[in-house]
């Protein structure tokens, strides 16, 4: 037992240097925990931002007014002043995303309360606008409306309070730059994983291994440690300095406990990455293969849209992703401050599929060897 841990040892420094050898390879860790973090985060925007607005007041009271003033930056451009007439060719141009109606007599139908109804026009070719921005159009007309009748000593209905909670100003960076470098522990356990095994086959270094005295799950546990401990050092970094410090994302849990769970998911992803290499036979085959299981890992895990939104079906498949319970313990830890009581379910099965994953692997493995050996 001891030889077996010297040898899984020694191979994974092996790793290490054949890494660090490795230029491609080495810019490829650098730059997805960093500007890949960084630059989505900063860069794509989906929250409402600058958005152009345009106001047709046929009622020209003080309630339509008030409304029109109450659209500001940084949400809403200043709203243009339109008329009726204006409205088909401004949309039709694109000059707007939202144009508001308000109608004649409005303040005086909310006063008798007689339910008078705006009319929002949204260009939804502006999809992340249109949806988020319609929102905040109703709620920001709801608001002053509210406030005008109990100025005027009206009975108010019962009023619609939200509170946003782990994210209260609803910025998009501090949700893109997690998923984005959990996106990334995913594609970079199971690239250099995977490389490395190829490398070993295209450089024939694979044959002086076999000819010493290891074991195919010698060599497969060095690959696993050695890159799973590059990426968990580097993932750590950008989490605390992309993450925290530049982008200044609060993070509400351990990083401890989510560093934890990062080496159990790392097991299962960095077998997922040998097993798809004893597939094939060259790199660019890998990658062919790799990238189309990475965007489906990445696509339907959650860290893009929310489970509960992809059919159910595929719900049920997606369970045996490891991806899937790593963005939900991770987002558990990170953003809410969940402790090991609560996401240990989750470290659980992601132990579970890793162990699946590593056995049809190294069967895999043993019979690449047998076929060498011949």
């Amino acid at each position: 037992m001891k030889q077996q841990i010297q040898n899984i040892y020694r191979l994974g420094i092996k790793e290490l240097y054949s890494l660090r050898y490795d230029p491609v390879m080495v810019f490829l860790i650098i730059y997805s925990f960093t500007l890949a973090v960084y630059i989505p985060a900063k860069g794509s925007r989906m929250e409402l931002l600058d958005a152009s607005i345009a106001i047709v007041d046929e009622d020209r009271s003080p309630l339509s007014r008030r409304i029109a003033d109450a659209f500001l930056p940084p949400y809403f451009k200043r709203p243009k002043q339109l008329e009726i007439r204006e409205v088909d060719a401004a949309m039709d141009a694109g000059r707007y995303t939202f144009v508001i109606d308000i109608p004649p007599d409005f303040e005086a139908d909310v006063l008798g309360q007689r339910y008078p109804a705006i009319q929002v026009n949204v260009d939804a070719t502006s999809m992340s606008h249109a949806g988020r921005g319609s929102g905040y159009v109703q709620s920001i007309v709801y608001q002053e409306v509210m406030e005008f009748l109990s100025e005027s000593g009206t009975e108010l209905p019962a009023n619609v309070v939200v509170r946003a909670k782990f994210n209260p100003n609803l910025k998009e960076s501090w949700f893109m730059s997690v998923m984005q470098l959990i996106n990334n522990i995913t594609l970079l356990a199971m690239i250099l994983t995977g490389a490395a095994l190829i490398r070993e086959r295209e450089h024939g270094t694979i044959e002086h291994l076999l000819v010493m005295p290891l074991r195919p799950a010698e060599i497969m546990l060095a690959k696993v440690w050695a890159n799973g401990l590059v990426i968990v050092l580097a993932a750590t970094l950008s989490l605390w300095l992309v993450v925290q410090k530049v982008l200044e994302v609060p993070i509400a849990g351990s990083i401890g406990l989510f560093v934890t769970g990062t080496v159990v998911y790392l097991f299962s992803v960095t077998a997922l990455g040998i097993f798809l290499a004893t597939l094939v036979r060259s790199m660019p085959q890998f990658g062919l293969l790799a990238i189309p299981v990475f965007l489906i890992m990445n696509l339907l895990s959650g860290s893009s849209t929310p489970l509960d939104s992809i059919p159910e079906l595929l719900q049920h498949v997606m369970q045996l992703s490891p991806s899937t319970h790593f963005v939900s313990f991770a987002q558990a830890i990170l953003y809410r401050g969940a402790g090991f009581e609560v996401v240990w379910p989750e470290f659980a099965v992601v132990a579970a599929i890793g162990v699946v994953f590593f056995a049809g692997a190294l069967l895999r493995f043993r019979r690449i060897v047998a076929l060498t050996h011949v």
